[in-house]
């Protein structure tokens, strides 16, 4: 699986205030400029458009089933080929720097986004509307695109995700939800991250994201994963649930969230997951991936 991984930055012309969670923020105000600069029916639903099979917005934004998929046919929509990761820091002073992961293709459409950064950058940011100038953007510390001469290099890197069994046997494993994660089990919102409980929820994300995005289909034994994932014990160390509210500007309204943070430590034969949950890591796991939501860190094994 190929990832891209890219770290956007800004200067503003004051101080910039986001909210609590800044996550859907920045993703509402990138999928608008995005939108603006794509779309040529922008008053259209895109179920309704023409150019829904060859859309650039719709495969990013949209993400549809494919026509002809072997998987999926009674779904709508895939999971987004890409993840904001938001600054912690809810005052901002004069720079704005965050975090931008594409996944398979999505990668090839880099020149879309950077217009799409600059866009953004230009229709101003936070309630205030705090105008920002995209100064750079970065891979491994260093300037793929300078901002001030509009140039963007080639020499793009593709990082590539293994799923290696690891050498020596994995029995304890500390993970850290550093942003609310959201993972519906059986109809309801999980409360604790049991460990049989979540790891569905991310072996199929991290299929699903190869599949429809990498053309790579992995050979994965969801059974008996599934069946060996109920022997793993789950302690909660540091936990809280939390909730809050979003806007959505599509929809004109505040919606409602919820999910966990915290460290949980796993213990039990976690030798067969432990390739998966290094790529939850870069991947994230749950709902709401696309603004940064389900993000967690491996801190002991």
């Amino acid at each position: 699986m190929e990832i891209g991984r890219f770290e956007i930055n800004y200067q503003t012309d004051g101080d910039l205030t986001l909210p609590v969670y800044s996550g859907s923020t920045l993703r509402g105000a990138f999928g608008n400029a995005f939108r603006k600069i794509v779309c040529p029916f922008k008053n259209k639903e895109c179920r309704e458009c023409l150019l829904l099979k060859k859309c650039v917005y719709t495969y990013v934004f949209e993400t549809p089933v494919p026509e002809g998929s072997n998987i999926m046919r009674k779904y709508e929509y895939v999971p987004h080929p890409f993840i904001i990761e938001p600054p912690f820091d809810k005052e901002i002073k004069t720079r704005l720097s965050f975090n931008f992961l594409l996944i398979g293709r999505a990668i090839d459409y880099l020149p879309y986004f950077i217009y799409t950064f600059e866009e953004m950058g230009l229709r101003g940011l936070g309630k205030a509307r705090s105008k920002l100038n995209l100064y750079s953007i970065l891979q491994k510390n260093k300037t793929i695109y300078d901002g001030r001469t509009k140039t963007l290099k080639d020499n793009v890197y593709k990082e590539t995700i293994s799923f290696i069994q690891p050498r020596r046997k994995v029995e304890c494993i500390k993970l850290n939800f550093q942003t609310p994660t959201r993972i519906v089990y059986k109809g309801e919102t999980l409360k604790n991250p049991e460990f049989e409980k979540i790891i569905p929820n991310l072996l199929r994300r991290i299929f699903l994201l190869s599949y429809f995005h990498c053309d790579k289909t992995l050979s994965i034994d969801f059974k008996g994963l599934l069946e060996k994932a109920r022997s793993i014990k789950t302690n909660l160390e540091y936990f809280k649930f939390q909730r809050w509210d979003r806007y959505s500007s599509r929809q004109k309204k505040e919606i409602p969230m919820e999910g966990f943070i915290g460290e949980v430590i796993y213990e039990g034969n976690l030798t067969p997951f432990y390739p998966y949950l290094k790529a939850g890591e870069i991947l994230h796991i749950g709902k709401g991936t696309a603004f940064g939501l389900g993000k967690y860190v491996i801190e002991k094994s």
